[in-house]
């Protein structure tokens, strides 16, 4: 889904919350997206913490009804304002909107200052990893919202739900039943990576990797990419079904050590 079809179907989903703080939200969230497509870690972390400060505006008026104006800053206060709305009543509202997500964007704002994701110096660079963390943090907070407060059929939220939890990379193409990574430049390993990292969750028949990296010859591909990455416990290959799945160590190789290097078209 694109970035803008994202927008359009959560500004429905989603519109029982007021239109200043929902227009405000879609817009943070799609520049939290954008910026990681491209992928730009230190301006992923700034959105992230722009996006965390709406959030907790759009719970301040669910549970209380009453929310800080966007024109007034949080950031000096805002552990205390999210430790707030953890006291609430139950019957304010749904657990995950009193207390999961309040200590969710209590730690994105923390990880947003504290880790100024444009740190250099002679510590070990983690800018990838804060930005994946960002991330995923601010999906699963919109989920949240569309699971809790949807304004569309239950089968409609789900479906908008999955999608915000699908993996987005960069540069990776869908077209006619293939995937495409779109870098010319990545290395048949890192593409067979990146493309089992875009069905993180299934196994992917080798034949399929083989045509979409479009390498050459198989019996070289299963030499050279597959048996060195099984070798290396970067994914598991099933001989026997021809299936290859992405391991915990691969999931980490390709958010820590491929994406990062991934030319992108900005």
């Amino acid at each position: 889904m694109s970035t803008s079809d994202a927008s359009n179907e959560l500004d429905l989903a989603l519109a029982s919350i007021p239109n200043d703080l929902r227009k405000r939200l879609l817009r943070n969230y799609a520049a939290v997206k954008n910026n990681a497509l491209q992928p730009h870690h230190d301006t992923v972390g700034h959105q992230a913490g722009k996006l965390a400060e709406v959030l907790l505006r759009v719970l301040q008026h669910l549970l209380t009804g009453a929310s800080t104006p966007l024109s007034v800053g949080l950031g000096n206060n805002f552990k205390g304002e999210c430790e707030k709305l953890e006291q609430v009543p139950k019957t304010a509202g749904a657990e995950g909107l009193r207390i999961l997500m309040p200590r969710a964007l209590a730690f994105l704002f923390t990880l947003r200052n504290k880790r100024d994701f444009g740190h250099v110096g002679g510590e070990v660079d983690a800018n990838a990893i804060d930005a994946l963390t960002a991330i995923r943090l601010a999906d699963w907070c919109l989920c949240e919202l569309v699971r809790v407060c949807h304004s569309v059929p239950l089968e409609d939220a789900k479906l908008i739900c999955d999608s915000i939890a699908e993996r987005q990379l960069p540069m990776t193409w869908t077209v006619l039943g293939r995937r495409r990574i779109l870098d010319p430049t990545l290395t048949y390993r890192d593409q067979t990576l990146l493309l089992l990292y875009a069905e993180v969750d299934s196994a992917v028949p080798c034949e399929d990797l083989f045509d979409w990296t479009e390498h050459t010859q198989r019996s070289h591909f299963n030499r050279d990419v597959l048996s060195k990455l099984h070798k290396g416990r970067l994914i598991e290959w099933d001989r026997d079904t021809d299936m290859a799945i992405l391991s915990p160590i691969g999931i980490r190789e390709v958010e820590v050590g491929v994406i990062p290097r991934v030319k992108t078209l900005a």
